[in-house]
C-alpha cells in the first residue's frame, strides 16, 4: 500500500475534544484535511460555531457538540450526537484541558479537582465509552491522547503547575496501560505531547517567559499553527498501525536539554 493511501482518512470519523480553538482546532482540521468527517466538542457553543465555519470553508464536513467534560455525567452525552450523524467513532483526540498556577504548598483543592477532572478523568472516561460503543465491536480504532512535556519534567521557573504537570504525566501512562490493554482488539492507543505553543491557555504566561523558551529551544521558535497536523495525521492513520502505547514530543527539541 503506498504512504498516501496509508495516511487517507476518507470515510473515517474523528472526534475532537476541545475542537474549538487552539491545539484542538489544528488537529481537526489537519484530520479533515485527509478526508475524516470530524466531530468537535466544547464548553462554548459560540466558538464551536466559528470553528464549525473554518472547517466548513475548506470542505470539512463538521458536527458540533457543546458540552462540558469536566462533568463525568455528561460524557455519555457527548457520544450520542456523533453516532446519530456519523455512526461511529474511528478516532479519538482527547484534547480538552485545564490548567491552574499556584505554589504548590498552597494549591487549592478545588484547582486541584478541576484540573484532573477534565484533563484525565474525562480522557479516561470518554475513551472507554468509545471503546466499548464502537472500537472493540469492530475490532479497530485510533486513541491519541494529547499530554504534555509537562508532563515529563519539572517546570522551569515561573510555572507552578502542579496538577497540570500531574495530570499530564498520568496521561502519558495512561496512554501506555490501554494500548498494553487494548491492542488485542487492535486500538492504537499513542499520546502527543506538545512543548509550547501560543493558545489562550499560555497567553500571560508566555508574555513572562516566551523569550526564555525561545531562546533555550534548539529551533528556536514556538510551535505554530502547522505543527502539530503531521503528529495527529500520522497516529491516526494507518501509517501508525505497528505504533501504540508511545508519546511523541513537539516541542522543537526544547526537552534536549
Amino acid at each position: 500500500m503506498s504512504l498516501k493511501r496509508l495516511l487517507d482518512l476518507s470515510g473515517k470519523v474523528a472526534l475532537v475534544t476541545g475542537g474549538s480553538r487552539g491545539l484542538g482546532l489544528q488537529m481537526a482540521e489537519a484530520l479533515g484535511e485527509m478526508g475524516a468527517r470530524v466531530a468537535i466538542t466544547a464548553r462554548k457553543a459560540p466558538e464551536l460555531e466559528v470553528a464549525a465555519k473554518h472547517l466548513g470553508a475548506l470542505g470539512v464536513e463538521v458536527l458540533t457538540v457543546p458540552v462540558d467534560l469536566g462533568r463525568r455525567e455528561n460524557i455519555p452525552a457527548t457520544l450520542e450526537p456523533v453516532l446519530a450523524r456519523f455512526g461511529t467513532v474511528d478516532i479519538l483526540v482527547n484534547n480538552a484541558g485545564t490548567t491552574w498556577g499556584a505554589p504548590a504548598e498552597d494549591y487549592p483543592a478545588e484547582a486541584w479537582d478541576k484540573v484532573m477532572r477534565l484533563n484525565i478523568d474525562a480522557v479516561f472516561f470518554l475513551s472507554q465509552l468509545v471503546a466499548r460503543k464502537c472500537m472493540i465491536p469492530r475490532r479497530s480504532g485510533k486513541i491519541v491522547n494529547v499530554a504534555s512535556v509537562a508532563g515529563l519534567s519539572g517546570n522551569p521557573p515561573g510555572m507552578s503547575t502542579i496538577a497540570y504537570n500531574a495530570s499530564k504525566g498520568a496521561a502519558v501512562n495512561l496512554t501506555r496501560a490501554l494500548a498494553a490493554e487494548w491492542g488485542k482488539y487492535d486500538i492504537n492507543v499513542n499520546a502527543i505531547c506538545p512543548g509550547f505553543f501560543p493558545s489562550r491557555m499560555t497567553h500571560g504566561l508566555l508574555d513572562v517567559i516566551g523569550k526564555t523558551v525561545i531562546e533555550s529551544t534548539p529551533l528556536g521558535r514556538l510551535g505554530g499553527d502547522e505543527d502539530l497536523k503531521g503528529a495527529v495525521a500520522f497516529l491516526a492513520s494507518d501509517a501508525s498501525r505497528h505504533v501504540t502505547g508511545q508519546y511523541l514530543v513537539v516541542d522543537g527539541g526544547a526537552s534536549l536539554w
